[in-house]
């Protein structure tokens, strides 16, 4: 793998975070929020456009993460809080990027091993998982734990196609041979 790019949408705030990825390790870039402003929600959307834009300019990874929208409360704040991902998908599409999406249990579970734990919990292990100085602000914590959520899951993606390639297949029937031939023996 290399850089990913995570983003935690927003409609008022858009979360970002860059890891590089490589093997087990994980290595931060950079990270920080789109804020935007304005009460017409087309401007905001297209401040949100330009600035994930910016910043695969800026850094060019390789992957794209994003959280996945939650059932909220409120109808309005759910509808804003899509056009804000899709707004956000789209400018990585437009840069050839692959977009992979998480629900933010699945980060929370991959980042701090418990689905539904606290944001001050993600924070901390980001922080820890980073080898960051102090806490990231929320919203970059948010970006750089799907970030580092796709990381991993890519990583158990890889294993589990290596542990059953055919070449590794054949070596486990030869393994299980030996191991059968061995029983009863005396050595």
């Amino acid at each position: 793998m290399a850089l990913i790019l995570g983003i935690d949408p927003g409609s008022r705030k858009t979360g970002y975070g860059i890891i590089n990825a490589v093997g087990a390790t994980r290595t931060y870039v950079a990270s920080g929020h789109i804020k935007v402003s304005g009460d017409e929600l087309a401007g905001r959307l297209g401040q949100i456009y330009r600035g994930i834009d910016e910043i695969i300019e800026t850094y060019v990874p390789q992957e794209f993460a994003i959280e996945q929208v939650f059932m909220a409360r409120n109808a309005d704040s759910a509808l804003k809080l899509g056009q804000a991902r899709g707004v956000a998908m789209v400018v990585a599409v437009n840069h050839g990027l692959p977009v992979s999406e998480y629900s933010a249990r699945q980060v929370k579970q991959a980042v701090v091993g418990n689905g539904a734990a606290a944001k001050n919990q993600v924070q901390e292990m980001v922080a820890r998982l980073l080898k960051l100085p102090g806490l990231p602000q929320e919203d970059a914590a948010d970006a750089l734990a799907i970030a580092i959520c796709h990381a991993n899951t890519h990583a158990s993606l890889v294993r589990l196609a290596t542990s059953r390639s055919p070449a590794n297949a054949k070596r486990q029937v030869v393994l299980n041979e030996l191991k059968g031939s061995r029983r009863g023996r005396v050595w």
